[in-house]
């Protein structure tokens, strides 16, 4: 284990001694595990860590603390595929949650209470493949409320993204003076941000940045950012796993590499649940999240294309609202 490396990562991010020793001592743990099965830490891989997330959920230790130490760990070690693993098991959970209270505000606790029964959300650190039929289930029962409550339900910010993430935005709007100049500058802004974590090898939320993604990037505004036409802005999803995604052929294999939904894309490789484009409402939501922040007023979102219905990519329209 590269102790010292990682306190100096823990502390970097302002972590508590207590919290830092706590995390240590979990990583010993899983070192020691490894050690167990003859592996080691140094090259830890997915499988080792699916195994042991299986062992911890047996004994009733899979916390999500627990995990979050190891995530920080293989992050700060430079293992970015086992941290992007940890990214798909842990990062779609809250999700759930924010729909049930949305779902109650919109509908209200009774309907909530109907769409959620039955829905049972998989131990903390269940493989991805255990998501889908519960996020089958869920949308099949929502769209039993029509499709307005059911893409109002969906289409909120469920990653529960502080609004304060685009205070700069909603001065560049300001600065641009027109909408088409702010959309601009938004993309200049992502491309320069990739080109850096290109440079340092760095992972890009859940990527890793290629010479051949930037120019991926950089030709097409829709991506990162979004193209006006009249009252409607277009906007295309940035593929899950874009370097691969780019070279891949099969159609099957391209739709699972752009899907980003912890919840959902599994059942793309698999063919199994049948997930309703309708879900795609909560990628939408994400997506259209800035443009409510800046415009200080809801936008509306149509799913365009879709993964899960079949098509290359995720692909939405925003509509601009009128001013006040």
């Amino acid at each position: 284990m590269k102790e010292t490396e990682y306190r100096q990562y823990l502390k970097a991010r302002d972590e508590s001694e207590t919290s830092i020793e706590t995390a240590v001592a979990y990583v010993k743990e899983f070192e020691a595990y490894l050690a167990e099965q003859g592996h080691r830490i140094d090259l830890v891989g997915v499988e080792d860590v699916k195994a042991y997330a299986l062992r911890l959920i047996d004994e009733n230790s899979n916390t999500m603390e627990r995990f979050l130490a190891l995530a920080r760990y293989v992050c700060a070690a430079g293992a970015n595929e086992v941290y992007i693993y940890f990214t798909r098991i842990l990062g779609g959970r809250e999700v759930l949650e924010s729909i049930s209270e949305r779902l109650a505000s919109v509908a209200g606790k009774e309907a909530r209470d109907s769409v959620f029964d039955g829905v049972k959300t998989p131990p903390l650190g269940s493989p991805p493949e255990a998501y889908p039929p519960v996020t089958g289930k869920l949308v099949g029962s929502l769209q039993q409320l029509g499709p307005g409550i059911c893409h109002e339900v969906l289409a909120g910010n469920h990653h529960r993204i502080p609004v304060e993430s685009f205070t700069r935005h909603k001065g560049w709007l300001k600065e641009a003076g027109s909408v088409d100049a702010f959309l601009k500058r938004v993309h200049d802004e992502a491309v320069a941000e990739l080109e850096r974590h290109l440079d340092e090898g760095k992972v890009w939320y859940e990527q890793e940045i290629t010479p051949e993604i930037m120019e991926f990037v950089r030709s097409n505004q829709e991506v990162l950012s979004a193209v006006r036409d009249g009252e409607y802005l277009y906007k295309t999803k940035f593929p899950y796993s874009p370097a691969e995604w780019l070279k891949e052929s099969d159609p099957v294999r391209r739709r699972y590499l752009a899907c980003h939904c912890p919840l959902a894309r599994e059942a793309i490789i698999r063919g199994e649940p049948d997930i309703a484009l309708d879900w795609c409402y909560c990628s939408g939501g994400y997506g259209k999240l800035m443009f409510d922040v800046v415009f200080e007023q809801p936008t509306e979102v149509e799913v365009l294309e879709s993964v899960l219905a079949g098509d290359d990519r995720c692909r939405f329209r925003i509509k601009i609202p009128e001013g006040p």
